[in-house]
């Protein structure tokens, strides 16, 4: 986002999260939910996009306008907090969309938080994300961008019922539909950063040939968090493919010890001589 969006952004955010503060979990789930269906709306109409952003138009203005289209089809509380994203400045019309469909996801996990179940979630996807990866019918069915959300949900929901929170149900949806214009793949993998960042916590995406015992997990993430400064969520993907060591990428940091990469690199050294 640009500046004037962040800024707008920052201002509905604080709103949400002052009301999680105080709110019952059910009660911002439920705000949640109706923030994702607005999203939703304003996805699927473009003109209403730029009305609603529309910088000729007074902030005030704007509000009203969705107030009067939206009725009594969402509560109280998610129409305050829709009424500080449009009375903001928006740099375009397709930030205000992606500051809708955050909002919706933050006040998930903000749900998920105040249960005290946020780890939990942010675990539920990831894992949910390394099935999906291990199986390339399942992965293909669920990126088919033809086949309607609803039908790749009912899916979803199928595979997760009764092994995941329902906010990780919900999460893995708004993954399905292309959070902020993502692949499935690359929404789940957002949203895993997003339960993290929520928790004060930086994701370690760790490759290796075999399980990490915990305690070397653990040991792991006591080394990453004194070279970030930060907590490190560690997410461990087996792959017998790198034969041993371990790759870790935080952010657009990469650190490749595999040895298949040793290998690779002697291949590569061998070959230029």
């Amino acid at each position: 986002m640009q500046a004037a969006s962040r800024e707008s952004y920052a201002a509905a955010r604080q709103r949400l999260d002052a009301y999680a503060g105080q709110a019952g979990v059910e009660q911002i789930s439920a705000t949640g939910d109706e923030l994702g269906s607005v999203a939703g709306l304003l996805r699927r109409e473009p003109r209403l996009r730029r009305a609603l952003s529309d910088p000729a138009r007074a902030g005030e203005d704007r509000a009203a306008l969705l107030e009067s289209l939206l009725g009594d089809k969402v509560g109280a509380d998610a129409k305050e907090l829709l009424g500080v994203l449009v009375s903001g400045r928006w740099s375009a019309p397709s930030q205000l969309l992606d500051a809708t469909e955050r909002l919706g996801v933050e006040a998930l996990l903000a749900s998920a938080d105040r249960a005290g179940d946020l780890g939990e979630v942010e675990d539920e996807l990831f894992r949910f994300g390394q099935v999906v990866a291990a199986d390339a019918e399942l992965s293909n069915t669920l990126s088919d961008p033809i086949a309607p959300v609803a039908q790749r949900a009912e899916l979803t929901g199928a595979l997760l019922s009764g092994k995941a929170k329902p906010v990780t149900v919900k999460l893995v949806e708004v993954a399905l539909a292309g959070f902020g214009g993502r692949s499935f793949t690359g929404a789940l993998t957002r949203l895993v950063e997003l339960a993290a960042d929520r928790r004060d916590r930086q994701v370690a995406y760790v490759t290796v040939a075999a399980p990490l015992a915990d305690e070397e997990e653990q040991r792991l993430g006591r080394k990453l968090a004194e070279l970030y400064g930060r907590e490190v969520s560690v997410k461990q993907t087996v792959d017998p493919g790198v034969l041993g060591g371990l790759s870790v990428r935080i952010g657009s940091d990469l650190y490749d010890g595999t040895i298949l990469r040793r290998l690779t690199d002697t291949r590569n050294a061998l070959a230029r001589r």
